[in-house]
């Protein structure tokens, strides 16, 4: 069951967030066509998922569409709406048999009603999962998320049900995707890119980043208890600074 709050936990994370990249690098490499790459990172899904349970994640969170994937070729993006479309209909049931909720954060109007009926049954047929979360952020930008967020709180203001001075961090926060999960305690990117790439922007303000060269086809168990096992060794201290530390302060 998610549990909400920035309270001290145990060392491992209980929120991974994936950029899930190097689908066609694999595919190249390997001499196959790119919807050959596809198909095999939507297959590393399921395996990452059931990795994240054994190992006491509770939130997994995959970027698996961003809001400007849609400059991708159009034949290319039509296989990764295909493919998001059988993800759905094939595992949501799987999911809900192993106790896990599925959402979908981002824009939905510019799917097809197809793909929007899809989301929405997967959305209904995990609703009531307590073992853990599945979140696919498709279509989604982080920039996009905040504005959502600012665009409902100044709609509150005009409405005179909120004035403008309530406005604060943690207000604010209330308002973007992912507020009840916890919060995202470790950010991957595969492929060896080094950005974010307008994700979670928000969410992600003390996630701990861990980047690898690995494709995500191949992005095993080994390789996310290598991740896991880096973020372990990480002083996350907020901005804050340990007892007894002799670093100078800054002013």
């Amino acid at each position: 069951m998610s549990i909400g709050g920035t309270e001290l936990h145990a060392p491992g994370p209980r929120h991974i967030a994936i950029i899930m990249d190097g689908n066609g690098r694999w595919a190249a490499r390997k001499g196959l066509s790119p919807s050959a790459g596809h198909k095999a990172g939507v297959e590393r899904i399921r395996d990452l998922l059931s990795a994240c349970k054994a190992r006491g994640v509770k939130a997994l969170t995959l970027f698996a569409f961003s809001s400007e994937n849609w400059q991708r070729p159009p034949k290319e993006v039509e296989l990764l709406m295909s493919l998001f479309n059988s993800y759905l209909r094939k595992e949501a049931r799987r999911m809900r048999e192993e106790g896990v909720r599925l959402r979908v954060i981002g824009r939905r109007d510019r799917f097809s009603p197809r793909l929007q009926r899809a989301i929405a049954e997967a959305e209904d047929i995990t609703r009531e999962g307590a073992e853990g979360d599945l979140i696919i952020a498709a279509d989604y930008g982080g920039r996009w998320d905040i504005a959502q967020a600012a665009r409902r709180l100044a709609q509150e203001v005009a409405d005179g049900t909120r004035s403008p001075e309530s406005i604060t961090e943690d207000v604010l926060g209330k308002y973007v995707r992912l507020q009840d999960l916890p919060p995202v305690d470790l950010l991957i990117r595969s492929s060896g890119e080094q950005r974010i790439s307008n994700f979670i922007l928000w969410q992600a303000a003390y996630s701990e980043f861990y980047f690898t060269d690995t494709l995500w086809p191949d992005f095993d168990e080994a390789e996310l208890d290598k991740a896991i096992a880096e973020y372990e060794l990480r002083d996350r201290r907020f901005g804050g600074r340990a007892e007894g530390d002799d670093a100078i302060a800054q002013a």
